[in-house]
């Protein structure tokens, strides 16, 4: 549907040409809606509205004070039946009045409350041009160079990630770009299951059991659900704070040796590099060779982490990978390739495509694709219709380098230590995990004349509140994990500076002050 000022702008010039005035019961007609003066004219103010956007991110809270209901109540409940003048210019004041100040902003340089959702000029740029093009990659016939484009860049892509050669295209495996990790699980835990009903029969899918940690996202207990997986057999083996909160291999072998002795199927792990609460990462060579021993699937989710492997001294965390049978992670979370973009990777195509291809109809098949091994990417994943997203990571691969996003991740891993520097020269305070990437998890001690242990939760969670209570920010989350309550400082985004990080922490340190002192008072009465 056009625009409504390209209507508007249509009909009106028209007008302005001497055209006979409209019959008054002839259809309004929309025959510019790809008018290029009119999108050159609306796209030079959309760059614009977003350059002062960026240039201007300080100047609104990270997190708006908002209640339900603040922008249904001032905007109008139907859809205007014809355009008001200058209705493009109107609703990106609209966007600058309304919507902005009621969004979390997540490219704040104070967002750390989760992981990034980073975003580049050249990020932000090929996702206009994606829809631009917006051509629809479902098969190689469907737009050749699409598919091709994609296959080439998963391929660059997994080499600066220094995946092994056999997830590659290069090495007989080969990858995707999706949109999101829950979209990657779900592909890989169904080819798993339709690979394993094939060797002990499709009636036997209520006997799959499937294994994760219980750090692992919930995003893989919903993919489970919609395979077909019986909800009590999802199990969430308990991990601990002496291993780092990391899947123990001796645990998994206990839990899927017990299903075998109860007549059950192990079917499916999911392990995680960079757990969502705390960063913590199972170690998947020894988790490989368990699974191994039982015929199970091994996925790895590295949605966050995945990011920081393109630096050579994060590459062992992935030590065994070559075992898996897929592997994700997501781009758009922390290299720079704007949302959404997870890239998917699977050492046996074939048993995808043998579990999500469907039959091609005539209307699909291109005389110059016969005789060949061609990819068709609606065979890999559950969607039909795809986004170009191979141009967006393309373009930031090229315009960035492998270089650039080693410079762009370590300067956020170096910020992040920073403020774990500053975190334990305090002594108040204490680092709950150690930090591995760029997230830090922390938490202010709770003296023992204030009841240790025993009210250390609450204390935290009152000075989580009283940190996002400061107007302009920092805002940042917690995490609630074998029962310690802790505040997550996740540095990641494109426009963090080191003063950003340092405002933050005094924020921090100044708002637990305030904490401890108002508690000696009560103290000091109650004694």
């Amino acid at each position: 549907m056009a625009p409504p000022s390209q209507c508007f702008d249509a009909m009106h010039s028209a007008a302005n040409n001497g055209a006979a005035p409209a019959v008054a019961d002839a259809k309004p007609q929309c025959p510019t809606v790809l008018d290029a003066d009119v999108f050159r004219r609306q796209g030079h103010g959309v760059i614009d509205f977003i350059a002062e956007y960026y240039g201007g991110m300080g100047d609104y809270p990270v997190h708006p004070s908002v209640t339900p209901g603040f922008l249904r109540n001032v905007l109008p409940a139907e859809a205007p039946s014809r355009p008001e003048p200058d209705a493009f210019g109107s609703a990106l004041r609209d966007v600058r009045d309304l919507i902005l100040p009621g969004m979390t902003h997540w490219q704040s340089p104070r967002h750390f409350a989760h992981f990034p959702a980073s975003s580049s000029t050249v990020g932000a740029l090929g996702e206009a041009l994606i829809a631009g093009i917006n051509v629809v990659p479902f098969t190689w016939a469907a737009s050749p160079a699409a598919t091709e484009l994609e296959m080439v860049v998963v391929d660059w892509l997994g080499k600066a990630l220094h995946l092994p050669e056999s997830l590659l295209f290069a090495g007989g495996g080969g990858g995707t770009l999706l949109g999101t990790s829950c979209e990657a699980i779900l592909c890989a835990l169904v080819a798993a299951r339709d690979k394993k009903l094939a060797e002990i029969g499709e009636r036997r899918i209520g006997d799959l059991v499937v294994y994760c940690s219980d750090q692992t996202h919930f995003a893989f207990r919903k993919a489970a659900r919609i395979a077909g997986i019986p909800r009590d057999h999802c199990r969430a083996i308990h991990t601990c704070r002496e291993d780092m909160f990391a899947l123990s291999p001796t645990e998994l072998q206990a839990a899927m040796q017990a299903d075998v002795d109860a007549g059950l199927v192990p079917l499916f792990l999911c392990a995680t590099v960079g757990t969502t609460q705390t960063t913590a990462v199972d170690p998947i060579g020894k988790l490989c060779t368990v699974a191994a021993s039982h015929g199970v699937w091994v996925h790895v989710d590295a949605a966050y982490t995945g990011s920081a492997l393109v630096c050579p001294e994060f590459r062992h965390v992935i030590d065994g990978v070559e075992a898996v049978d897929s592997f994700s992670m997501n781009a758009h979370k922390w290299l720079l390739a704007n949302n959404d973009c997870c890239a998917m990777w699977v050492k046996r195509p074939s048993e995808l495509v043998a579990a999500l291809g469907t039959e091609q109809e005539y209307i699909l098949k291109d005389a110059a694709s016969k005789g060949h091994d061609v990819v068709d990417y609606k065979d890999w994943t559950m969607t039909l219709t795809r986004r170009f997203r191979a141009l967006k990571m393309w373009l930031v691969l090229r315009c960035y380098g492998v270089d650039g996003l080693r410079d762009h991740i370590r300067s956020h891993v170096r910020m992040a230590e920073a403020f774990e520097d500053m975190v334990r020269a305090d002594e108040r305070f204490e680092v709950v995990t150690d930090r591995q990437f760029a997230l830090v998890c922390f938490r202010l001690r709770s003296p023992e004349r204030f009841g240790g242990e025993k009210t250390a939760n609450e204390l935290n969670r009152g000075l989580l509140e009283e940190v996002n209570a400061v107007g302009p920010g920092p805002y940042m989350s917690s995490a609630n994990v074998g029962g310690v309550y802790m505040l997550r400082c996740a540095v990641g985004s494109t426009l963090t500076e080191e003063h950003h990080v340092a405002d933050a922490w005094k924020v921090v340190q100044d708002r637990a002050s305030v904490i401890l002192r108002k508690m000696e008072i009560i103290y000091s009465v109650l004694g």
